[in-house]
């Protein structure tokens, strides 16, 4: 299983860089995903899809599909893809640690 290291410690990542297990996510995680991103400054709208992504996990075993984000969410689709520019399954879910979620492609 591929291993992402940050700042010293292991990650257990699938072959497309998603964290394996949720419980290891952490600012360490964010930070790293964000440079990857791009994204220059974590806002807070962008702390704020990542909280809703991982409530909505915690509440329903799985990440939301791509096109139920806007009602988890409360943003705007085309606001979610401005925050991160992979989209959100594999930009936002990414960085919240879940899995890619149903219909990501």
């Amino acid at each position: 299983m591929p291993q992402k290291e940050i700042n010293g410690k292991s990650y257990p990542v699938d072959d497309e860089g998603f964290l394996l297990d949720h419980c290891l996510w952490d600012e360490d995680w964010v930070r790293n995903v964000s440079e990857e991103e791009e994204i220059e400054e974590m806002t807070d709208d962008h702390r704020s899809v990542l909280e809703a992504l991982r409530l909505y996990r915690d509440k329903n075993g799985a990440p939301p599909r791509v096109r139920d984000m806007t009602a988890v969410t409360g943003f705007k689709m085309k606001y979610i893809y401005e925050m991160f520019p992979s989209g959100p399954g594999k930009g936002a879910c990414k960085m919240a640690g879940l899995p890619k979620p149903e219909g990501c492609v």
